[in-house]
């Protein structure tokens, strides 16, 4: 009876077997890892790779010191990058005259400063 299933749903009587090479099944590993990023904001150019390291979960700070000089462009760059954090629920603030940090979701940042002990 089973030699006749079997030639019902075409096998052979032999079981073959075909070597497979898992490593091109493997996924590409990604870090799930938060990192603390550097970058600098020199022109608007610059905009899509910084947004994009915001939108992968790290921590971006900005040095904006290259594109001070236009201030045109420096609205224009920091209005797109609020808009970044604001669609990822982030939250962005500037921590000196040349410098911004981003946040992504989950992360808030705390305004006020810690100061130290009474004098």
């Amino acid at each position: 009876m089973a030699n006749f299933l079997d030639k019902l749903i075409g096998r052979s009587g032999e079981d073959e077997y075909a070597e497979v090479d898992l490593g091109q099944f493997e996924e590409v590993r990604r870090s799930s890892e938060m990192m603390l990023r550097m970058a600098e904001l020199s022109s608007l150019q610059s905009l899509p790779e910084i947004k994009q390291e915001l939108y992968c979960g790290n921590i971006v700070v900005v040095d904006i010191t290259g594109i001070k000089r236009d201030q045109t462009a420096l609205d224009k760059a920091i209005d797109e990058l609020r808009r970044a954090v604001d669609e990822i629920s982030g939250d962005i603030v500037g921590i000196s005259d040349d410098l911004i940090i981003m946040v992504p979701g989950g992360i808030k940042i705390d305004r006020d400063r810690i100061v130290g002990g009474e004098e």
